[in-house]
Parts: structure tokens; sequence; C-alpha cells
């Protein structure tokens, strides 16, 4: 698996965001991938040191359209913690 298809995109969300603070990434990831993939592919893609992954897995959940049902898709989340000594990962242009 190529290092660009590991991470698929950063969760930008209110708690995500705070945990930035505390040098803690949240990824959208292949679910395929495993926590050593994830590592890899933060530390070439954004050229940072990795203390930490932690994986969280997400089952589909049933919707329904009308008479018709079936699941959503499931997805991967990983949220990456990175040393005291690394720098941060800039996702937004100040």
């Amino acid at each position: 698996m190529d290092v660009r298809d590991v991470l698929k995109r950063p969760v930008i969300t209110e708690r995500s965001t705070d945990l930035m603070a505390e040098k803690k990434y949240t990824f959208e990831v292949d679910v395929k991938a495993n926590k050593t993939q994830v590592k890899d592919a933060v530390e070439s893609i954004f050229g940072v040191k990795v203390a930490k992954v932690n994986v969280l897995n997400y089952k589909g959940k049933f919707k329904r359209m009308g008479r018709f049902g079936g699941y959503t898709n499931k997805r991967r989340k990983a949220v990456v913690t990175l040393t005291q000594d690394s720098k941060e990962i800039e996702f937004f242009e100040v």
C-alpha cells in the first residue's frame, strides 16, 4: 500500500482541534491500514516524529430511504501523537 493511500483526510472537529494543542492529530485512514503504516505515512508526508498511534474502527450504520435499507461505509480513524521535540502539523495557513 502506497503512503498516500493510507491517509484519506484529516478529521476537523471541535474535539480534534482541541487535541492539536497536545500535539495529537486525527486522520481518517484506510480500513486495511495498521498502526505501523499510519506512523510511516504521517512521518514521511509531514516530516514529523510520531510517538504513538491509536486506531478506532467504526461500523456502518443502518439507514433507510423509504422501503430500501442499507449500511453506510465503515471507517477507521487514527489519533497520532507527536513527540515533544517534533514540529507541529499545519492544516490551516494563517
